[in-house]
């Protein structure tokens, strides 16, 4: 279902508030981790160690450092690393929006993936082809649903609980959804995000397809050479006007519209001019009720792949004018890297920062912008955000495409 889909037939549609905001980043566990890593302008792409990549031909990915500080007593040893992504970052964002247990079953849970436990199916695998003892329920981590029913087991979340499995678009899809159901009255409170975890699987796909730059990921750049692999989790509470406001809530930003498509071209590439994407975009600000004219930014997909970037300067191109190659673009994934299904939810929540810091995050890496790109990337330092909402977009493989508008909020 479309968001548009929810408008009530009467009266003004509901606004949804974003509340809190959860992240597990390369940069560390915590969104003040990854705030100051954006802000820095440098990159946690780096050297990992999750598993053995000695015979690929790229050695760089944005793995999450350290252990995690959460611990889930009775439950931890049978959590993925992607299911702890998630309920770290569900927990972190809860507790800033003030929530806690015990929820009603008005709180529901929101999560998109792409490969979800996977990395602990290897493990088990690899273990029992050496004749080692194998423990199952790492087998078991493999299914899609891992991470958000984690976060709802643990939570004690009895509303309702969705997985959007959308390749690269995952997150943001989920997102939308809860926006549906929020607008639609079905839930209160919405739990939503993603989580990802590193895996040889995806490590070794992407390698065998070239599409992995040797250095950390430049996009929009002249000399861009592919993507970085990166894991991790995003997760925005986001609530319905009246329930934020009779708790006295303290919003963040506010989530205006959200918008799809799919290219309905390739099984890996985009669409070589970038109407699928065009078109997500022009849904999800039609859905927000804003004209292009109101956006201040854009936090672009920006994988730093020759074609994606390419398709995607089409996109907005297409989507803003001439106004495309002014406009400020920032792309998340040169500083943590591309973390698949849980992309849209990490790149909302840079959104997020950046409107309540009231500055746009710079493009990590070196190297000129593409002349024949024709765009505005943000370099260096972060720059003052112009007044306007900001527009999020993720595209995957087989065409599917979504995008976010955020907003500051504004009492009424």
């Amino acid at each position: 279902m479309l968001a548009s889909q929810a408008i009530p037939p009467n009266g003004p549609r509901t606004r949804i508030a974003v509340t809190g905001l959860g992240a597990v980043s390369a940069w560390g566990w915590g969104v003040p981790a990854l705030r100051e890593g954006l802000r820095s302008g440098r990159t946690a792409i780096r050297p990992f160690s999750r598993f053995d990549h000695e015979r690929q031909r790229t050695h760089v990915a944005g793995e999450v450092p350290g252990a995690d500080p959460l611990r889930v007593p009775g439950s931890w040893p049978r959590l993925s690393w992607a299911d702890r992504f998630a309920l770290f970052a569900a927990k972190e964002a809860l507790e800033q929006a003030g929530l806690a247990p015990p929820f009603s079953p008005d709180v529901g849970v929101y999560f998109g993936t792409s490969t979800a436990g996977i990395y602990e199916s290897e493990e088990y695998l690899q273990a029992a082809w050496q004749g080692r003892r194998a423990r199952r329920d790492l087998f078991a981590s493999w299914q899609l649903n891992g991470p958000g029913d984690a976060v709802a087991r643990a939570l004690g979340i009895s509303g309702p609980v969705a997985t959007v499995s959308s390749a690269c678009a995952s997150a943001a899809l989920a997102i939308e959804a809860a926006l549906s159901d929020l607008r639609a009255g079905l839930v209160e409170v919405a739990v939503a995000g993603g989580a990802d975890s590193l895996s040889r699987l995806t490590y070794s796909g992407f390698n065998a397809m070239r599409a992995v730059d040797e250095r950390p990921c430049r996009p929009f750049r002249a000399d861009r050479a592919g993507m970085s692999l990166g894991e991790g989790a995003g997760v925005l509470v986001l609530e319905s006007e009246a329930h934020a406001g009779a708790r006295r809530a303290r919003p963040i930003a506010e989530l205006r519209g959200a918008g799809a498509s799919c290219d309905a071209s390739h099984m890996t590439a985009p669409q070589p001019e970038g109407r699928g994407a065009a078109l997500a975009m022009r849904r999800a600000l039609e859905d927000a009720g804003v004209e292009s004219d109101a956006v201040a930014f854009v936090n672009v997909h920006g994988t730093g792949t020759p074609l994606n970037d390419d398709a995607e300067a089409r996109a907005l191109a297409s989507v803003f004018g001439a106004r495309g190659a002014r406009l400020p673009i920032t792309a998340t994934k040169a500083s943590v890297g591309h973390l698949l299904g849980s992309a849209g939810a990490i790149e909302a929540v840079a959104a997020a920062l950046c409107l309540r810091e009231g500055e746009v995050h710079p493009t990590a890496g070196e190297g000129e912008p593409d002349a024949a790109l024709a765009v505005n990337l943000v370099q260096g330092v972060p720059l003052p955000l112009p007044p306007g909402v900001a527009l999020s977009t993720d595209f995957a493989f087989g065409g599917a495409n979504a995008a976010l508008v955020l907003g500051v909020w504004t009492a009424r």
